[in-house]
């Protein structure tokens, strides 16, 4: 129940402060008056500690996709068994672990309880309800079919969790190597080549070109390794400041659907979000125009969210989904088939399902396929680098002891 705390005066003119439990304000009000205290302020203290704690929380507890779906699951389940909205957000307050969404879902719940719909009391946290959450809570209260609605959201977000823990895996290993192989390089060049080098300036015989060059690389990155890591990392932030613009970011999302391989398969998922999100979006409910602006920040490339932008201007002077989509030649035929199809059938959500369900499973075979690619390339890559520079060492070595050619 919420606590409230007050301030007043009571039958002795006294000025008079504390807290009093009550469902509401209207109900705390009439509780003071009646213990004969006349209010001058009275504030929900604990909606005031929510929000005076949400912020350090926010900084140690983040609400991931698995706490979000499984709360989402839950509220539906109890919604559908009819039992009232601020019982249900109640009971989901106690269960609930995490301790950010714990304390949002206790504002929320009094929020809803004095009178505010549930997608209005969620859109005071946009880092934990996105728009697509709060548009489709909102659909289904208007519309009457919350609990269906939560059902499809809590889906959506397993889908989309899974999709996103399937390229971070991906792209565990190769990075995993990476950082080994450079670290490993830097070890040879900074420590292991040049007590090697110095017993070279002491035979003062002279070396293959090849070896020079390995001990020449070895001397600036000894004498300027500072300047490298910080080149390095100026380098770096002058990229990302570059990508932060708008004609840097829709420059480098151009530049990426480009490439070989890494390209075919960003297209891939940006059109797996834009169908499973579109599809979810108008199965709850929510109109085509408001969904098209939503879908547009989902599919997180500036070439393909200007594509959805024009499509959606189109849409709204009456054509269709599929034709400007096909002119914008962003998207792959069978995705413009599958929703001309869908329109025509009145079946649009069922087909963008599908085509978001075909998709994740190219996704997933791509990204198996590349990691199993990755994983030998990088070691015979990283085994090659580290071959030469030992044999640029080793064969000096062995000439000055006569041991090989």
């Amino acid at each position: 129940m919420p606590v409230f705390e007050y301030r007043g005066i009571d039958k002795a003119g006294k000025t008079v402060r504390g807290i009093v439990d009550s469902d509401n304000q209207r109900t705390a009000r009439l509780k003071l008056k009646r213990d004969g205290i006349f209010i001058t302020e009275l504030s929900n203290k604990q909606r005031a500690q929510v929000k005076k704690t949400s912020a350090k929380s926010s900084t140690s507890s983040k609400v991931n996709v698995e706490d979000l779906s499984s709360m989402t699951r839950q509220l539906a389940t109890l919604v559908k068994a009819n039992i009232p909205l601020v019982e249900s957000l109640s009971a989901i307050s106690e269960q609930v672990e995490n301790p950010t969404l714990k304390e949002a879902i206790s504002d929320i719940r009094n929020n809803v309880n004095e009178g505010s719909p549930l997608h209005r009391a969620m859109r005071k946290y946009p880092k934990i309800f996105n728009n697509i959450y709060v548009s489709m809570v909102e659909a289904g209260e208007a519309s009457g079919t919350l609990d269906i609605i939560l059902l499809r959201l809590s889906e959506f977000t397993e889908a989309q969790n899974e999709l996103n823990q399937k390229i971070k895996s991906a792209m565990t290993y190769p990075v995993i190597m990476m950082v080994f192989t450079i670290g490993m390089l830097f070890v040879l060049f900074i420590f292991v080549i040049p007590k090697v080098t110095a017993i070279f300036e002491q035979m003062d015989k002279q070396l293959p070109w090849y070896s020079q060059i390995v001990i020449d690389i070895s001397g600036v990155m000894v004498n300027y390794w500072h300047m490298i890591i910080i080149g390095a990392v100026a380098a770096w932030l002058m990229f990302k400041s570059w990508k932060a613009t708008p004609a840097g970011a829709a420059k480098w999302d151009e530049i990426v659907l480009k490439l070989p391989v890494v390209g075919k398969l960003a297209r891939m998922i940006a059109v797996s979000r834009f169908t499973r999100t579109l599809s979810t979006l108008l199965a709850g409910g929510v109109p085509m125009l408001q969904s098209m602006d939503i879908v547009r920040n989902v599919v997180d490339n500036h070439v393909l969210a200007k594509a959805v932008e024009e499509a959606r201007d189109n849409i709204s002077e009456g054509e269709s989904i599929a034709g400007p989509l096909k002119k914008s030649e962003e998207f792959p035929p069978l995705v413009i088939t599958m929703i001309n199809i869908g329109e025509k059938t009145g079946e649009l959500e069922n087909m963008l399902t599908q085509v978001a369900n075909a998709y994740d499973f190219q996704v997933k075979n791509q990204i198996q396929g590349l990691t199993s690619l990755l994983e030998p390339i990088m070691i015979v890559v990283m085994g090659m680098v580290i071959g030469v520079i030992v044999f640029a060492i080793m064969v000096p070595i062995m000439e000055m002891s006569n041991i090989g050619v």
